[in-house]
This record gives C-alpha cells, sequence and structure tokens, in this order.
C-alpha cells in the first residue's frame, strides 16, 4: 500500500511539472524571439508602473554662449517644475549654474562650436548618461525650448509600452537623404524621417537599447560622420535605416524655424514643446496676452509659465492676492 502511495505522489508531481513546462513554453511564445534573448532587455509585464514624470530623462543640449540668454530663462520657468527629471549638456564651466543645477550640470569635452562633430558630441554625452540613469524615456531639446511636463507626460502615456517609440516633428516634408559608404569604395543612396532637434523629440528606453550599437560611446559621433550629417538627423539614420524602425510624427512639438504665431492662446496649454526666437529677419514667438509685455518678456516664456503655472510666486495673478 505505501508503495501504490508513493507512486501516485510521484505521478502527481510529474503531472504538475509537465504543467509547468508547458505553461512557461506558453508565455515565453508570447515575446518575439529577439526580444528573449536581447542583453539588457526583458518581456514587458503588463503590470508595469503608469508612467510618471520622474521616469523622463530631459536633456538640454546649450552653449557657453547662451548661458546667461537662454538657460536662466528656463530655469526660472518650466525647468523649476522638471528639476529632478533635466540635465543641462554644456561645453563649459559655470560656477553659477553649477549651483543652481548641481550634478545635472553635465560638463562635456565637446567643442563650443556649432558644427556636426560638435552637436554630435553633446547628443552622445545625452545618450549615454540616458542609459546609465536607467530611465523610461529619454528626450532631448534646444536652450529656446519650453517644455510642458503635463503635455509631455500625456504624449508619452499613450504610446503601448511593448512598441518601440521615436517620436518628434519633422523640419522637412520629405525624407532625407544620405549617401551612406559600403564595402570596395561603394556608396548607398538611403533616405529616412528624423525629428529636428530644434523641436525635441523623445525616443523610449526600448528603442534605445537596440541603438546602442551605433549612438553609446564614441559611436554616435562616427556615425554622424559617416553619413555627414548633424545629429538630429543621425538619430534617424540609426532608427530608420539601421533597425527598420519609424519615425511618429507629432505636431505637438515646435521649434522657432516655423510660424509661432499661428498658435493660438487656447492651443498652448496642448503643445509639447515651444520656442523662440528670429526667423526670416523677424521674431517669432507665440501669441500671447499677458501677464507680462513683450517688452518685459519678449521670448513670452514668462507670460506662458503663468498661463500653465499660475501658482508660481513670480506671477504676477498671485502677487496681487
Amino acid at each position: 500500500m505505501q508503495c501504490r502511495l508513493v507512486r501516485g505522489l510521484a505521478g502527481a508531481l510529474l503531472t504538475l511539472l509537465c504543467m509547468g513546462l508547458l505553461s512557461l513554453r506558453y508565455h515565453s511564445s508570447l515575446f518575439p524571439q529577439s526580444m528573449r534573448e536581447t542583453p539588457g532587455l526583458s518581456p514587458p509585464s503588463p503590470l508595469s508602473p503608469e508612467l510618471r514624470l520622474h521616469d523622463v530623462f530631459i536633456a538640454v543640449k546649450t552653449t557657453r554662449a547662451f548661458h546667461r540668454s537662454r538657460l536662466e530663462l528656463l530655469l526660472d520657468t518650466w525647468v523649476s517644475r522638471t528639476r529632478e527629471q533635466t540635465f543641462v549638456f554644456t561645453d563649459s564651466p559655470d560656477e553659477g549654474l553649477q549651483e543652481r543645477l548641481g550634478s545635472h550640470l553635465v560638463v562635456t569635452n565637446c567643442s563650443a562650436e556649432h558644427s556636426h562633430p560638435a552637436l554630435s558630441c553633446k547628443m552622445a554625452a545625452e545618450f549615454d548618461t540616458f542609459l546609465a540613469r536607467g530611465l523610461r524615456w529619454f528626450c532631448h531639446v534646444d536652450d529656446d525650448n519650453y517644455v510642458n511636463p503635463r503635455a509631455l507626460l500625456k504624449l508619452l502615456k499613450a504610446f503601448p509600452q511593448t512598441h518601440d517609440v521615436y517620436v518628434g516633428r519633422p523640419s522637412l516634408n520629405r525624407p532625407i537623404r544620405a549617401s551612406e559608404p559600403r564595402p570596395h569604395n561603394r556608396t548607398r543612396l538611403v533616405q529616412f524621417w528624423f525629428a529636428t532637434g530644434g523641436a525635441g523629440f523623445c525616443i523610449n528606453r526600448k528603442l534605445a537599447l537596440k541603438m546602442a550599437p551605433w549612438a553609446s560611446g564614441s559611436r554616435f559621433v562616427e556615425t554622424s560622420a559617416l553619413i555627414r550629417l548633424p545629429d538630429d538627423c543621425t538619430v534617424g539614420y540609426i532608427v530608420e535605416c539601421k533597425l527598420g524602425g519609424r519615425l511618429q510624427p507629432s505636431p505637438l512639438f515646435h521649434s522657432h524655424l516655423e510660424t509661432l504665431q499661428l498658435l493660438g492662446a487656447a492651443q498652448l496649454p496642448e503643445q509639447v514643446t515651444l520656442s523662440y526666437g528670429v526667423f526670416e529677419g523677424k521674431l517669432n514667438v507665440i501669441k500671447l496676452q499677458g501677464p507680462f509685455s513683450p517688452e518685459e518678456d519678449p521670448s513670452r516664456f514668462h507670460s506662458l509659465h503663468c498661463l500653465l503655472y499660475p501658482d508660481t510666486p513670480w506671477c504676477p495673478q498671485l502677487m496681487a492676492r
């Protein structure tokens, strides 16, 4: 009788083990083979926590010449709301900025020139710092952009966590073309879409990890030199030509190269990025009534910030109470 009992228990355990292995094979088959074997990637969990602002890495590219004229404006406005998520990448030390930003000021070894190698050098530093931080999204902006954190988070939440995502605004109405060197002194003509860095763009971590062979360390600068195009074009080249991905165009990103006055005041809270600057010889800024005059606030960023965050201490509405 004891022998029959032992054989019965052994049979039950064997059945449970087989069921467990079958279950494991089934759940493993839900994910592509490439995802299961890619180092640093794990199958997405349906129980992943909801995206929050502290999951987003925001990189601001600047140079010494614009520390006072541009960065002070950003620090007083939107960066004050995204202090823990924002990192500023520059080419020169600055004691004043260091006091305000601490370790979030990243002084690169890149040139201060506005050249393809210098810009790509800073983009490489942004990309590597993001990878090291382990956050879920990488967003790049320039030092003349206003980032609306609420609109940014709303946009990023709309994308499925299991997809590769590269989102931004194209600066051209057609794909850009590049000559890609091939073996035996040959070249291949390639074309791809890219998001202009002047309006900002975002890439999720899943895609960024796949970009690493062409974008991490010195490889980003090498890739940029290979196709002889600037940093934002290089990002599009890696995503579309090397990985077979696609840019997700979004009208919510804006640079000073478009007519910003066409945006109505009611549309402003929905935009992810806005900008200011001189375009075709004229000051190009958003159209916004108060609370500061154009003379007090030529970029309109202070007025925009008070529209979005009226509880800011220096906004006139709060001061008048």
